[in-house]
């Protein structure tokens, strides 16, 4: 599915590290020339310069990562490393734009080292709008001289300085935010208004459908039978429901089983809350009364840690059925199995990534622990919303779980990310590099904290 109307293509640009900004490309794949996302760290015939800095700095994130685990030592060297990240107060408002050491050293590489040249000079023979989904590529475009427009869309509810480039005053790169906070913080850091885009985040168009969100309205009536069993919400709230998606009464029955899907991170991280939800919820499962949906990713090692972690639990025969596992080897085919899944999900159990904005789809959100600053940022958004809860004890989800459905709080959840969370990023970018854009007027209340 994409917008009817002729759209402009433009070169599409990620990274190949975790899934926060490959997942952010990967709906807006419809405006790719030759219909392609392009890797900055790992395309064809990337230098070997390039990929030596590259390859370097994931590596180092990696092992940081990992040694996070570490007994005593782990977490300091982490706190240390996600103190180079942090995201300042937002109050007072004042001037940050003064140059951080992270955008210091990236500067540094690209032009001493003239890392990104060679990605730059081979777009440049066709030069299309250019859309990144994170900031480096965006720096190289701008200092390389690239002669097409720049755009850069965050993918967080609020970011750091290194979001913004050198000299933001005088910058010509373009961001898509996602939300009003991330306009405002922008500013404090420099860029200039008129380069900011309220858009939202990009959402899959196979889950919203039209611009009246025909798919998103129809699939969210079917998840509010299962969220409000007990007729709850919609006994206080009902003018609410008619409003928004202009029904009378809800079907007696809906379209699919209560589902919970638990999603891990683009590191596999935190997969043994999955299996503590596999043996907690086992009695449900067999019975019929919840299906648990479990996202691997592309990750073999954590598809093969959940089938154990079933059979263990006593669930191997249910494998497919009341537990299904969500696995490929390539990004683009786990994120359409993954967006398939989204449409028949109650409710979606993860850590406040950037699946924080999939909040928008009507879906509630279980957060288990943030990790790192911008996800503590993702998370108080979507406290603020209304749109999410910080998870219980994972061994004892049956009972927490199933409280908060039958209290009707999940129900209204799912409204308050739907009302509060904006919808239509992927219409609003295709737009604007179109050059038919209008500012969608999303409304700067409690959704923009």
């Amino acid at each position: 599915m994409k917008p009817n109307h002729n759209h402009v293509k433009a070169w599409l640009i990620s990274v190949d590290m975790g899934y926060g900004h490959q997942r952010a490309a990967f709906p807006l794949k419809f405006l790719a020339e030759k219909n392609q996302i392009i890797s900055a760290n790992n395309y064809p015939g990337i230098s070997a310069s390039d990929r030596k800095i590259w390859r370097e700095a994931k590596k180092f994130y990696e092992f940081v990562s990992r040694f996070k685990k570490f007994p005593i030592i782990g977490p300091a060297v982490w706190e240390l490393y996600d103190s180079l990240q942090e995201i300042p107060k937002f109050y007072p408002r004042r001037d940050l734009s003064k140059l951080s050491f992270q955008v210091k050293k990236i500067y540094e590489l690209i032009e001493k080292k003239k890392w990104g040249k060679d990605l730059i000079n081979k777009l440049a023979k066709k030069p299309l709008p250019l859309i990144t989904t994170f900031f480096v590529p965006a720096f190289m475009a701008e200092v390389f001289n690239y002669p097409g427009e720049i755009y850069c869309l965050t993918t967080d509810a609020d970011i750091n300085r290194a979001w913004a480039p050198k000299n933001p005053t005088a910058s010509r790169i373009n961001y898509f935010a996602p939300n009003y906070r991330v306009v405002e913080r922008l500013k404090l850091y420099g860029v200039q208004g008129k380069r900011i885009f309220l858009t939202g985040f990009p959402l899959p168009l196979e889950n919203i459908g039209n611009l009246k969100l025909n798919l998103l309205n129809k699939d969210l009536v079917q998840r509010l039978v299962n969220l409000d069993p007990k007729k709850k919400y919609w006994s206080l709230y009902h003018g609410i429901i008619k409003k928004y998606l202009g029904i009378s009464q809800l079907p007696k029955i809906s379209n699919h089983l209560l589902t919970l899907t638990f999603a891990v991170g683009g590191a596999g991280a935190q997969k043994e809350i999955g299996a503590q939800a596999l043996n907690s919820l086992r009695n449900e499962i067999l019975t019929k009364k919840i299906r648990l949906v479990l996202v691997a990713g592309i990750h073999n090692s954590v598809s093969r840690y959940f089938r154990l972690a079933a059979k263990k639990a006593g669930l191997g025969h249910e494998l497919e059925r009341g537990v299904k596992i969500i696995f490929s080897n390539t990004r683009d085919d786990y994120f359409k199995k993954f967006n398939a899944a989204l449409r028949q999900t109650d409710i979606l159990w993860t850590k406040p990534s950037e699946l924080s904005f999939y909040c928008a789809l009507g879906i509630p959100i279980v957060m288990s622990p943030p990790i790192g600053s911008q996800e503590e940022f993702n998370r108080k958004w979507l406290r603020t919303i209304g749109a999410a809860v910080t998870q219980e004890d994972p061994r004892y989800v049956n009972q927490w779980l199933l409280d908060w459905i039958n209290s009707g709080w999940f129900a209204e959840a799912a409204i308050q990310g739907y009302v509060e969370a904006p919808k239509l990023g992927t219409y609003n970018i295709d737009k604007i590099i179109g050059h038919k854009f209008r500012e969608t007027k999303i409304p700067k209340m409690i959704s923009q904290y």
